[in-house]
């Protein structure tokens, strides 16, 4: 997250992610304010055994895309409306990245939250049967 005023959103994420038994990790990384410790934080992701980074931040929201230029792991963007233009500005900046740094950008706030711990899961599933079998009954579910 940009923000730590991120997570009363992004703790919807999290949730998700425990329901369907994923582990994971939050930090406060911002493209602007620690452009450094974001790109060294990502770097060493794929060798901590991270398998998707989900990237969520407002405003001028450019660290779906910091993150995505330093990382081959897939990415997944959560816009956030930060702004009196209500996300609109983040969701841009999420999802019009250039060819060859694709961010998966899912909705503005609460709906994309949760959405990128499934899309995560989603991701995840295709080299895990575990997580397949949980995703699919927690779709089951709802």
């Amino acid at each position: 997250m940009g923000s730590d005023s991120d997570f009363d959103v992004m703790s919807k994420c999290v949730d998700e992610l425990g329901k369907l038994g994923i582990p994971c990790e939050v930090r406060v990384l911002s493209a602007h304010r620690t452009p450094d410790q974001t790109a060294a934080y990502v770097k060493a992701a794929a060798r901590k055994n991270i398998g998707v980074i989900i990237a969520a931040a407002g405003g001028a929201a450019h660290l779906a895309g910091a993150v995505a230029a330093n990382t081959l792991l897939p990415v997944i963007g959560v816009p956030l409306a930060a702004t009196p233009l209500a996300g609109f500005d983040a969701l841009l900046a999420t999802v019009q990245m250039p060819p060859g740094v694709p961010v998966a950008t899912v909705a503005v706030g609460d709906f994309g939250a949760v959405n990128a711990a499934v899309l995560a899961a989603q991701i995840l599933a295709g080299s895990d049967k575990n997580v397949a079998q949980r995703l699919a009954a927690h779709r089951k579910k709802k």
